[in-house]
């Protein structure tokens, strides 16, 4: 019930910087309620492409996560990225933000971001936090592929 209650009082969610379309996946409060994820653990994300359809509802762990790119400078399971974490008590939220990332000398095409708690093992472990849809296929060819820094709010009413 407690878990409930937070949950729905959080969920003026997701006022992401940079992306044309955020999903905050409904297993990601859930996981920091439950202890699964804190802002000390190391993050990754991984690029997709526009076949991978999320699913907010099921989609949990990284081994639901299809298409994954690859190509030059790109490497399986993404790359590691900074969480920080800020509380505001004026305007009654927790901000999160995720940090920019970089593929230097790569040539891919991505159509999502997907960050995940990494454990380090099976990815059938490795817990879903967010995906980001850039609205398009986004291309570099022998260059560096950037993703900007990501925000989510968490406000209480």
């Amino acid at each position: 019930m407690f878990k409930r209650l937070i949950t729905a009082a959080c969920l003026a969610l997701a006022a992401f910087a940079s992306q044309a379309t955020t999903l905050v996946y409904d297993s990601f409060l859930d996981d920091v309620m439950a202890g699964n994820i804190v802002k000390t653990d190391t993050f990754k994300c991984v690029l997709t492409t526009s076949a991978y359809t999320e699913n907010r509802g099921t989609h949990t762990k990284r081994s639901d996560v299809t298409n994954e790119v690859s190509g030059t400078g790109y490497t399986a399971g993404g790359a590691s990225t900074t969480l920080t974490v800020t509380k505001d008590t004026t305007n009654h939220r927790v901000t999160l933000t995720i940090g920019s990332q970089s593929y230097a000398s790569s040539t891919i095409t991505a159509r999502k971001q997907v960050c995940y708690k990494s454990r380090g093992g099976a990815s059938s472990a490795d817990e879903l936090v967010f995906v980001n849809d850039f609205g398009s296929d986004v291309t570099s060819t022998a260059g560096t592929f950037t993703v900007n820094a990501s925000t989510i709010h968490f406000n209480t009413p």
